[in-house]
């Protein structure tokens, strides 16, 4: 939960700043509960299909690491204003496979900070997130836009 004292506003950010956040461990049975509602491939729900795979065992849907990763920065350090609100991705990629028993965490980069020209009160930010394992071994990576606040009078 953001709390006031919490809020990071568009000032508040600059190209370079580094942002961390805690860890979260995976398990087979949140693998295969989250493939079954959303990504039913045999090598998200099945041990012994995943091994006859490209990925030789067990391994997350993509979009299961990107919701993790987003639980991640939701509880971590990066805190704009108003959430994370994003608008866009310039990058999304996969490099290795999620698989159970691993330990997530991200660390996100501010590449870019922006005013919007059309919109006074808030601006862009351009962030690299990156997710790694326990070992930390990449991943994930994403690029996301997002819209960030411009701190109001008086704060």
């Amino acid at each position: 939960m953001i709390t006031t004292t919490d809020r990071q506003y568009l000032e508040d950010f600059a190209a370079g700043q580094i942002y961390k956040s805690g860890r979260l461990k995976v398990d087979a049975e949140q693998i295969k509960s989250f493939a079954k509602q959303f990504d039913p491939q045999p090598f998200h729900l099945d041990e012994e299909a995943a091994k006859d795979t490209i990925f030789r065992g067990l391994a997350a849907s993509g979009w299961h690491t990107a919701a993790l990763t987003m639980r991640l920065l939701a509880e971590g350090e990066f805190r704009p204003a108003d959430g994370i609100i994003g608008v866009g991705f310039d990058e999304l990629s996969w490099p290795r496979p999620v698989r159970p028993g691993d330990e997530l965490h991200a660390t996100s980069e501010v590449l870019e900070v922006r005013p919007s020209k059309s919109r006074p009160d808030r601006g862009l930010i351009r962030v690299r997130t990156t997710t790694f394992n326990q070992k930390d071994e990449t991943v994930q990576i994403f690029t996301g836009n997002l819209i960030v606040p411009r701190r109001p009078a008086g704060r």
